[in-house]
């Protein structure tokens, strides 16, 4: 696995903020990208209870947090932000499973 790049020395809040910037735009783009298989998995999957799948919520949990360990980042940090990610992502893609049949209420 490649470490990912560490944060480089800033002088000011202006750089900080650059550097953030520039980030913000890689990651919604990989995010946006991230969604559209929240469509796809919508479609594929023939039941909304299934939209919801726990050991895949704890498998992506532990790998995340053990990939945050290799690359010397913070895991608790990307514990949180995976799981705001996964509730957001699976509200979602219980959105596009209703639209895509219709639209009638769908079970949690």
């Amino acid at each position: 696995m490649t470490v990912a790049r560490q944060a480089q020395h800033c002088e000011t809040m202006a750089d900080v903020r650059r550097h953030i910037d520039a980030l913000d735009e890689r990651i919604t783009a990989l995010l946006v990208e991230r969604t559209g298989y929240m469509t796809e998995a919508a479609r594929i999957k023939q039941d909304a209870r299934k939209v919801h799948d726990q050991e895949r919520i704890d498998f992506i949990v532990a790998r995340v947090r053990r990939m945050a360990e290799q690359q010397g980042g913070q895991a608790d940090v990307l514990e949180a932000a995976y799981r705001a990610l996964m509730d957001a992502s699976i509200a979602f893609e219980h959105r596009e499973f209703a639209r895509l049949r219709g639209g009638g209420h769908v079970q949690s």
